[in-house]
């Protein structure tokens, strides 16, 4: 039929196998995300802290979702970071766990509900949790 589908060119050898790589990890996470916002739900007296990594940089958010809004920000690139640190390790992790507590705490906000996003508790999600445990925010 004139309508038949035809077939998908192939990724050069090389990049083939990266992509598919990628693809895969990046669903996984997807995956994961969604098992766990499904009992992760953040009031507006217990917010809910988003972490989001990416290859360069670190983002936190703390999210309302009784009324939808974001509440406080913080990453690697506020203007409160030192732009002469790296941006995409444990330090900077740190700094940015830090930053997102002591904004919460001048809101009034002490105690949230961790959101790894999908992300393994290890490494720079992990640092944000404990340097924001240890500035004072509970969860």
């Amino acid at each position: 039929s004139i309508f038949a589908e035809k077939p998908a060119k192939p990724l050069p050898e090389e990049r083939s196998e990266t992509m598919a790589r990628t693809h895969i990890r990046e669903h996984g996470r997807l995956v994961r995300k969604k098992r766990v916002r499904r009992g992760v739900r953040g009031t507006d007296s217990r917010p809910r802290l988003s972490v989001y990594r990416s290859s360069k940089h670190l983002y936190v958010q703390v999210i309302s979702d009784q009324s939808g809004q974001t509440l406080l920000t913080a990453s690697t690139l506020s203007s409160d970071f030192d732009d002469t640190k790296k941006t995409a390790n444990v330090d900077a992790a740190k700094v940015v766990g830090t930053m997102i507590a002591r904004r919460c705490q001048e809101r009034g906000i002490e105690r949230v509900i961790f959101d790894r996003n999908g992300f393994l508790y290890h490494g720079r999600i992990r640092a944000v949790a404990e340097a924001a445990r240890e500035a004072g925010l509970q969860f």
